[in-house]
C-alpha cells in the first residue's frame, strides 16, 4: 500500500521518505515527543522556548540523515515492520511462558527460578 510520501516540514531532505516509516521508527523509540516548556518565558536553566525549537530541528535533520543512511544500506519499510511484528509475536509468546511458569511454581510451592533448570531455561530468557 504505496501512501503518500512523508516529508519533514522542517528538513529538506532529497527524497521523500514513506510514511509508513514512523511505525517502525515508533517501535524502535525513534519518535520525537518534545517537551514543551511550562510557560513561553525563560526556564530555570535559563533556556528559552526558541532554543527548544532549534533543538528539535537539529534532531529532526539528524533523524531525516539517519533515515537516510538505513535506506541506503538496503533496509526496508517493510522488512522492519515484518521484524517488528515478529518481536511483538515472540514477546506474547514469552509471557504466556512466564505466566505458565508462575502458576506452575504456585502449585508446586516453589520459586519460577527454580523450575528453570527442569525446562532447560536460562535465568536470562
Amino acid at each position: 500500500s504505496g501512501g503518500a510520501g512523508f516529508r519533514s516540514p522542517v528538513s529538506r531532505s532529497p527524497a521523500p521518505l514513506p510514511r509508513r516509516l514512523a511505525v517502525p521508527l515508533a517501535a524502535a523509540g525513534r519518535v520525537l515527543s518534545p517537551q514543551l516548556p511550562a510557560s513561553p518565558s525563560r526556564r530555570a536553566g535559563g533556556e528559552a522556548p526558541c532554543d527548544d525549537i532549534e533543538a528539535l530541528k537539529e534532531k529532526d535533520r539528524a533523524l531525516d540523515r539517519e533515515i537516510a543512511q538505513l535506506l541506503s544500506e538496503g533496509y526496508s519499510v517493510e522488512e522492519l515492520e515484518k521484524h517488528i511484528a515478529l518481536l511483538h509475536e515472540y514477546n506474547e509468546i514469552k509471557d504466556a511462558g512466564q505466566m505458565l511458569l508462575g502458576k506452575l511454581a504456585v502449585i508446586r510451592g516453589v520459586t519460577t527460578k527454580q523450575l528453570y533448570p527442569e525446562y532447560d531455561l536460562e535465568l536470562n530468557d
